[in-house]
Order: C-alpha cells, then sequence, then structure tokens
C-alpha cells in the first residue's frame, strides 16, 4: 500500500473506535443495542429511547463488534495488508447495514416522521460510517507499481 493509504486508514480506524461510543441514532449508543436485538429483531413493546436507556453487556453488545472491526482495520494499516482491510471494511458494513435494517423494521414510522430530530447529534454514526467509507475508499486506490530493477554490468 502507499504511505499515505496506510496514515490515512489509521486514521479512519481511530475515528472509527471513537465514534463507538457515540450515539448512533437518537439516544441509542452501540452499546445498548444487544447482538440479541439484531439477530431477533427489537422488542415490539419498546420505544427508541426504552432502548437508549437500556445497559446491557458490553461483550454481547454491538459495540465490541464495532470496535473489532476498528482494530481490524489498524492492524491493516499497520502491516498494510488490503485482506484483512477489506474482511474489517465488509464486516463494519454489514453490521451497520443489520442496525439500519432492524431498525427500520421496528421503527420504520418514527423514523420517516422525525429523521431531522433522530438524527441531529449523531456524531458516532457519522464518525462509523465516514471511516468505513473513508476506509473502503482507501482500500479501491491501486498499489504502488514495482519498478524493474536497473541493468547491470552485463557480466
Amino acid at each position: 500500500m502507499r504511505t499515505f493509504v496506510h496514515l490515512l486508514l489509521f486514521a479512519a480506524a481511530i475515528a472509527m473506535a471513537a465514534g463507538v461510543f457515540g450515539p448512533l441514532v437518537g439516544s441509542v449508543d452501540a452499546r445498548n443495542v444487544q447482538f440479541d436485538d439484531l439477530r431477533n429483531g427489537f422488542a415490539s413493546g419498546r420505544t427508541l429511547d426504552q432502548i437508549g436507556s437500556h445497559s446491557g453487556s458490553f461483550v454481547t453488545s454491538l459495540a465490541i463488534g464495532l470496535l473489532g472491526v476498528a482494530a481490524v482495520v489498524l492492524l491493516a494499516a499497520l502491516f498494510g495488508s488490503r485482506i484483512i482491510g477489506w474482511v474489517g471494511v465488509l464486516v463494519g458494513l454489514a453490521g451497520l447495514g443489520l442496525l439500519a435494517w432492524r431498525l427500520d423494521d421496528r421503527f420504520d414510522h418514527e423514523l420517516r416522521d422525525d429523521w431531522r430530530h433522530l438524527f441531529s447529534g449523531t456524531w458516532g454514526l457519522y464518525l462509523v460510517g465516514g471511516a468505513l467509507v473513508l476506509s473502503l475508499l482507501l482500500l479501491l486506490v491501486p498499489r504502488e507499481r514495482r519498478l524493474p530493477p536497473p541493468p547491470g554490468p552485463g557480466f
């Protein structure tokens, strides 16, 4: 990878890790969304504010998954591995896509009617999503061309 790709991937991984602790939608943090909620959907009797005030186990929350993605992108930046970077970016986009699908499945009308209020101040979503998109674009940058060695004396 090129040097600027390493540096920007490193910065994107740090921004992604910081964004995990911010609000994603309204008052909902990644720490409030459990893997069971992503797998089975959100309970029908709960509102977004109730999900935002729910404090579950950190180990079984979306935050640990997104922190893992940030660590994988950081490793890709440190070692220059495009394959590791692609794995991290695709898993991160899949996690955010699954969250968006489950939120749309349960809170469709609330998101459509009050989207301006719900997405104001969601700096966590902007940092995580922006870092993932930036990482995706950086992984599309072509590799450096290797120049052939200069010709020898001809022995």
